[in-house]
C-alpha cells in the first residue's frame, strides 16, 4: 500500500526479491497539471510495470476491505500510502502490518516527516519499520537507519535518498520476520513529536527568526509548498539556503550580484540563497538570474502582515 515516488523503490525491491506481491492499494487517479488530467500514482505505474494488479479505493476501510481479503495476504506493508487503516484492515494479514516510516520514531510522526526534520533543524533524519497499530505511527518499532542531512539537502533530495534507505530496511525487516528473529519495541510516548500537515500558508517566511529556521523553512518546503517572498508586483521562489553570518535589517538584501549571489539578512545571520524561481522561469542559481535583473542592497523582501 503505498502512492507517491518515496514508495516505489519498496514495492521493486520486494518484486526484485521475488516476494509474491499479490496486490498493490494506492490512492486514486488525481488531476494534476495544467489541464488537470487525471494521472496515476507512481506506485500504481510501477505495479502495473511488474504486472501486478492494482486496486484505488477512494476510502481503503469502505470500499477496500473485501478486495484485500480476497487476496488473503499474509503480510502488508504500507509506504506513504496516504489514508489511515481501520482495524478490519489491519486484522487481516495474519503476520501483521508492516509501515515505512521516513523519520527517527517517536520524533515526527505524520504526513511529512522529511520536511519537519529538516524545518526542526535536525542533524540527522531516517526510516524506521514498525508494526501498525489503529493509530497514526503509534506502532512498535522494528529497526531503523539513520542518515545525516545535508545543510543545503532539500527535502525532495532526502526524500529521493530515505526511498532507498527505506526499501532496503524494508527488505531486512522482512527477511528477519521471516527468520523469527525481528524485535518489537514499543515507542517511547515521552520522546514524541507530531507534525501538522503541510500547507500553502507555511511558504511564507518570517525573516526575523534566526537564520538557520529561516534555512529550515526554504530547504524543507522544496519541492512543496515552496518559500516565496514578494519583489516588486511578483513573486520570487526561494529554494536553496545555507546559513551564513552577515548581518543587516532582517528581511533586506544584503548583497544581491552575478559574484555574490543572494544573501538575506534574518533576525541573527543571514541566508545565502543557492536556487531560487522567477514567476513563469526555470529554478536557477541567483547569480544567473542577477546577470538578466537587478535587485539592489536594501531592497526589503519582507510580507507586508509579518
Amino acid at each position: 500500500m503505498g502512492t507517491p515516488e518515496f514508495a516505489v523503490p519498496c514495492l521493486e525491491i520486494m518484486v526484485r526479491n521475488r516476494l509474491d506481491v499479490v496486490g498493490v492499494f494506492t490512492q486514486p487517479d488525481r488531476p494534476k497539471g495544467r489541464g488537470n488530467k487525471l494521472t496515476p500514482s507512481s506506485v500504481k505505474i510501477a505495479a502495473e510495470q511488474a504486472g501486478i494488479p492494482v486496486f484505488q479505493p477512494e476510502r481503503i476501510r469502505r470500499d477496500g476491505v473485501e478486495a484485500l481479503k480476497g487476496l488473503k495476504p499474509d503480510l502488508c506493508v504500507t509506504a506513504a500510502f496516504g489514508q489511515i487503516l481501520s482495524q478490519e484492515i489491519l486484522d487481516i494479514p495474519p503476520l501483521g502490518n508492516i509501515n515505512v516510516h521516513a523519520s527517527l520514531l517517536p520524533k515526527h510522526r505524520g504526513a511529512a516527516p522529511i520536511a519537519y526534520a529538516i524545518m526542526c533543524g535536525d542533524r540527522e533524519a531516517g526510516v524506521t519499520t514498525m508494526m501498525m497499530d489503529a493509530g497514526i505511527d503509534t506502532g512498535d518499532m522494528l529497526l531503523q537507519e539513520k542518515t545525516e542531512i545535508g545543510e543545503s539537502e532539500t527535502c525532495a533530495e532526502l526524500t529521493a535518498r530515505l526511498s532507498v534507505i527505506g526499501s532496503e530496511l524494508l527488505m531486512r525487516t522482512i527477511r528477519e520476520l521471516e527468520n523469527g528473529t525481528l524485535r518489537r519495541i514499543p515507542q517511547n510516548e515521552t520522546e514524541m513529536t507530531y507534525d501538522p500537515m503541510l500547507n500553502k500558508g507555511m511558504g511564507t517566511v518570517d525573516f526575523t527568526a534566526e537564520a538557520d529556521t529561516v534555512r529550515g523553512q526554504i530547504n524543507g518546503l522544496n519541492p512543496w509548498p515552496c518559500v516565496s517572498v514578494p519583489l516588486g508586483s511578483e513573486r520570487l521562489k526561494l529554494l536553496r539556503a545555507v546559513r551564513t553570518d552577515a548581518g543587516g535589517e532582517p528581511g533586506t538584501v544584503i548583497s544581491a550580484d552575478p559574484k555574490s549571489g543572494l544573501v538575506i539578512a534574518c533576525g541573527s545571520g543571514s541566508v545565502r540563497i543557492l536556487e531560487i524561481q522567477a514567476p513563469g522561469g526555470k529554478r536557477m542559481r541567483p547569480e544567473d538570474y542577477l546577470r538578466g535583473h537587478s535587485i539592489p542592497a536594501g531592497t526589503d523582501l519582507k510580507e507586508d502582515r509579518i
